[in-house]
């Protein structure tokens, strides 16, 4: 049966939301901050970063393990790097605990690998007063374990298929799964080109190709959501543009090279699909 608040995202429909005026400085167009990373996967925050500033986000810092904080700085030229304390249970440092209140957008997630740091962290950043929440990766994974009256009312949840079935308790069959996740978690959730939110509301965005199936690919596409969401575009406008950018950048990519681009390739993209919605006519 099918949902009768299902909506296709043309085009058209995102010409007609349309996104927030610029202005004329940084300031505002948003400030995004992504903490994660690890030893193993530090990448991904790098990914998430730029994604966000490719969707147009004015500022971007970046919270990260002080194993990784030094490389991260000589390769993100254009963000803030500031460092974890090595005790998970610590208290934020004053540098990152400025730069997250501060901030319009803060994606929690990318490249952690410790379920137990994870979670000391994302409710380290939950005390704090964050406006939008992005949640990703290891983020999702221990989900189940926080208590939802933690985190900000603005949320939302960027899950693949296993991390919805985590947040599911059972392998998500449609959509209605997907809602009964927005729902539990009072949450917008972005799941391979479905939007939904706990009222039942659902987008479908055209699928990107197999191409965006690489490494990385899921910390450019949560990158580009908090960077929409930091611009001030509504949460789940915020989710569609992020998902519908993330995947016409695959289907640029795939035209233009075929399978086989990294997910290095994809935030330039983003860029140039999103100047196929704003362009003016004529």
């Amino acid at each position: 049966m099918s949902n009768p608040s299902e909506v296709d995202v043309t085009p058209g429909l995102l010409r007609s939301w349309g996104l927030p005026d610029p202005g004329e400085s940084k300031k505002s167009r948003g400030e995004v901050v992504v903490v994660g990373g690890s030893r193993r996967s530090p990448g991904a925050v790098f990914l998430a970063g730029e994604a966000a500033l490719r969707v147009g986000a004015g500022r971007l810092a970046v919270v990260v393990p002080a194993s990784v904080d030094a490389q991260l700085s000589v390769v993100m030229p254009e963000a803030a790097v500031h460092s974890l304390p090595e005790d998970a249970d610590a208290p934020l440092p004053d540098g990152p605990r400025s730069s997250i209140e501060s901030a319009d957008a803060v994606l929690v997630g990318p490249g952690f690998d410790d379920p137990d740091e994870t979670r000391s962290t994302l409710l380290a950043v939950a005390e704090l007063d964050v406006e939008c929440l992005v949640l990703d990766a290891f983020a999702l994974g221990i989900l189940p374990r926080v208590d939802r009256s933690r985190l900000p009312a603005g949320l939302i949840l960027n899950p693949n298929r296993e991390e919805a079935a985590i947040l599911a308790d059972r392998d998500p069959g449609d959509e209605s799964d997907l809602v009964e996740i927005a729902q539990r978690y009072d949450a917008v959730v972005n799941c391979y080109g479905r939007v939904v939110t706990p009222t039942g509301e659902t987008w479908v965005v055209p699928h990107g190709g197999p191409g965006l199936g690489t490494s990385g690919s899921g910390d450019v596409l949560a990158g580009a959501i908090a960077g929409f969401a930091a611009r001030g575009v509504p949460l789940a406008q915020a989710a569609v543009w992020g998902s519908w950018a993330h995947a016409r950048a695959g289907d640029r990519l795939t035209d233009e090279v075929g399978i086989g681009f990294l997910a290095r390739d994809i935030p330039p993209e983003l860029t140039r699909a999103i100047r196929e919605i704003t362009r003016k006519e004529g």
